[in-house]
């Protein structure tokens, strides 16, 4: 990449417009600290059209000022980083003090849309939070975090984004010595179940009712008209994130993803997914998938999600507790329906999205249309297809092109008898829309393909982009790689080539790892 020579920041600029709203509400909840000051930094990436969202100038980015902030070299003016506290179970276990071992929040922006977003900085060094870490990234997880981010945002999944990454010119020992990097996230907060966790172990009912007002203030201002200090209230708040990560969870569960690394400190109250680490996108279809080195048990497996959410929120719940009134069986009552009711939401988000994918439409529980999803992903399972081009090429055989998709099975006659249940609602539903056949079928079919993905982050494909930046210095293939991306429902020639699943040996052994 052509990157702009290193340069002391220009004198008496204007300061950006940073706001710091999380710092000045919750001082209890961060420490005032600055990044590492790297030796040799050198802009890797810069996201265009995400600096433009947020009304930065371009110029001065890609300039000497640009590559001075994004390496911590110096604060951009107006910033004021400070490192966030925050808990979190991992893997099941507590930990009472996590919080930004390798991160500082810079502030807040208002994006051109209106729209407040954190800026922050990972891989800046140690803080007070390190507990023995360096502090540091380096350069492939960096750019990984680009890369998955802004497939999830190509494919209308809420998501944290990267707006810079500056190598740091220095070394950072992990399995190996690896080249250094600096990311630079942008997000709607950085508010974590882990967060509350955090404050509740405080034990100061004051601090946590700050916290849970910022953050109906900031992401769910529809509940904001509720009466202060009452707990329905903050009744109203657990039920709206419940919802949200219902809703979030079905989105992943959709398109085969798997986060890896569903820790509470990994969950978000903003309903954005968070933490690029050891993610990965399922390719043959199986409940059971695990990608991630340090999962060895299959905690955060891709059928796992769903109930690791559910457990998170819980986890959340217990922190509002203080919250709920002096009586904390009474308090309890109140928690266990919304937390009961995660299922169902899931559920119901699930479906329409399955349905949807199918080229299918209800307005109620159908049982029918449930045995007909099922059905589907039973066969995707048994047959070992690939979960992304399977719905792909679906959409095909809705216009009566069977064979690519009958061609994925393992046995593509056992497809036959779904195949001709599926035609058959299809029918049914175009009756009822007074639609004739031949147009129906085309008005299905290019529905299907503007939901259903025939591009996703495949592996081996991400792996190789990286390797070949971080390890030969070739952005070829990362820059390739994050255009075809940023189009995942085209199926063009030129990105033929990124649609092509791993060999199956290659999937079979493909582990991803966090990066710390």
């Amino acid at each position: 990449m052509t990157t702009p020579p290193l340069g002391q920041p220009a004198p008496h600029r204007a300061p950006l417009p940073f706001e710091h709203r999380y710092a000045q509400d919750l001082p209890a909840l961060v420490v005032p600290w600055q990044a590492a000051v790297p030796p040799e930094p050198r802009l890797l990436y810069l996201n265009r059209p995400l600096a433009q969202d947020l009304g930065l100038d371009l110029e001065r980015l890609f300039g000497s000022d640009g590559l001075a902030w994004f390496s911590g070299q110096a604060a951009p003016p107006g910033a004021q980083p400070v490192a966030q506290a925050y808990s979190g179970h991992q893997f099941g276990n507590f930990s009472p003090r996590l919080g930004d071992g390798r991160a500082l929040l810079l502030g807040e922006l208002i994006d051109v849309q209106g729209r407040r977003r954190d800026v922050a900085m990972k891989g800046s060094g140690r803080t007070p939070f390190s507990r023995g870490g360096d502090g540091k990234a380096a350069v492939g997880p960096m750019l990984r975090e680009v890369l998955i981010g802004e497939a999830m945002h190509a494919l209308g999944i809420a998501s944290t984004r990267a707006l810079a990454v500056v190598a740091t010119g220095e070394p950072v020992v992990r399995e190996h010595l690896l080249p250094g990097a600096v990311l630079t996230r942008v997000a709607a907060s950085h508010i974590r179940v882990g967060t509350f966790e955090y404050a509740a172990t405080q034990q100061d009912p004051a601090l946590l009712r700050a916290l849970a007002d910022h953050t109906i203030t900031r992401h769910y201002p529809e509940l904001a008209a509720l009466p202060a200090a009452q707990p329905e209230r903050y009744l109203a708040l657990l039920q709206a994130v419940v919802k949200k990560q219902a809703e979030l969870v079905a989105q992943w569960m959709n398109v085969g993803f798997i986060h890896g690394v569903m820790n509470t400190d990994n969950m978000t109250l903003s309903g954005e997914t968070i933490d690029y680490g050891p993610c990965a996108f399922m390719e043959a279809y199986n409940p059971k998938a695990v990608f991630s080195s340090i999962d060895q048990h299959g905690r955060y497996a891709f059928g796992n999600q769903p109930r690791i959410a559910q457990w998170n929120l819980a986890r959340l719940a217990e922190t509002l507790l203080p919250l709920l009134g002096e009586d904390p069986e009474a308090a309890v009552e109140k928690l266990v329906p919304i937390i009961d009711g995660f299922p169902a939401l899931f559920y119901a988000a699930q479906r329409r999205g399955q349905l949807v994918k199918l080229g299918l439409q209800t307005h109620a529980e159908d049982a029918a249309d449930s045995a007909l999803v099922n059905d589907w992903m039973a066969l995707l399972h048994e047959q070992a297809m690939d979960f992304t081009l399977a719905h792909r090429r679906l959409a095909e055989a809705a216009q009566g092109q069977e064979q690519p998709l009958m061609s994925l099975a393992a046995d593509g006659t056992a497809l036959s008898p779904w195949l001709e249940r599926w035609r058959q609602r299809c029918a049914q539903q175009d009756q009822r829309l007074g639609l004739d056949a031949q147009s129906a079928a085309a008005q299905r079919s290019k529905a299907m393909c503007s939901v259903n993905p025939v591009l996703i982050a495949r592996n081996h494909q991400v792996e190789a982009a990286l390797l070949a930046a971080w390890q030969e210095n070739k952005f070829v293939p990362f820059e390739r790689l994050l255009q075809a991306l940023q189009s995942p429902f085209e199926e063009t020639a030129q990105n033929a080539e990124f649609t092509l699943p791993a060999p199956a040996a290659v999937t079979a052994c493909y582990r991803t790892f966090c990066g710390t």
